[in-house]
């Protein structure tokens, strides 16, 4: 155990070239599926959350239940769409990085969604009331909402890329995790220990463990901001 973290520090220290691969994929696919995944849950969460109209109850629950979705399961609808009898097989995107970002979109967005929904629907009162003072219209009302939820926008966020960068159901199914292509660093893992590789293994875990526990730090900070 102890030569095996010692050569996980030795590689992440020399720049190992298989290693730094891993790092530039992960990267890649979880800056831009959480990006994308709040771009497209910020609007949707902030709609939801100060609104009220018929049918609202359904799409929370509904978004609810995606937000508690096995990623093993959006692996399979993807693999399904995009395969050689999928509807889909002519993009030809399925073992890419970019079939990767869709699947985790779908996984990460309604984390956006279901955290600017609980947090704008208690401040949202208050800002209509200060809006209509104001004269303002629903676009201003809008960036005011932005305004005051910039912590819980980048708490949201921060949750978003947490998932994306940890997640390995859905990224091995789509992505098939092939080396110096569609490996990312949960699928590294598995797959030099299974071949017992532990060396790489341990600098991966080391290296996904440090961006868990920084982004929580954050996080962390960010709620105790808020709290204030």
């Amino acid at each position: 155990m102890q030569s095996a973290v010692a050569k996980a520090i030795e590689l992440i220290l020399s720049g190992n070239a298989e290693l730094m691969n891993i790092l530039s994929v992960t990267a890649r696919m979880s800056l831009q599926s959480s990006v994308i995944a709040l771009l497209l849950g910020l609007p949707m969460g902030i709609w939801l959350g100060s609104c009220k109209f018929p049918g609202r109850n359904a799409l929370l629950i509904a978004n609810r239940t995606l937000m508690g979705m096995p990623p093993v399961v959006c692996g399979l609808v993807f693999y399904m769409l995009f395969s050689g009898v999928g509807p889909f097989r002519h993009l030809k995107l399925l073992f890419t990085v970019e079939i990767m970002v869709m699947a985790q979109v779908v996984l990460i967005t309604p984390i956006v969604v279901g955290n600017m929904e609980t947090y704008v629907a208690g401040v949202a009162p208050a800002v209509r009331e200060t809006a209509r003072g104001l004269g303002f219209g629903v676009f201003k009302t809008f960036r005011l909402l932005c305004n005051e939820c910039v912590y819980p926008i980048i708490s949201a966020y921060l949750l978003a890329f947490a998932r994306s960068i940890a997640e390995v159901g859905a990224v091995s199914m789509v992505g098939g995790a092939i080396a110096w292509k569609t490996n990312v660093m949960t699928t590294a893992i598995m797959q030099h220990t299974n071949r017992g590789n532990f060396s790489l293994g341990v600098a991966l875990g080391i290296i996904l463990l440090t961006v868990s526990l920084m982004v929580n730090i954050l996080i962390s900070l960010l709620q105790r901001r808020l709290s204030r």
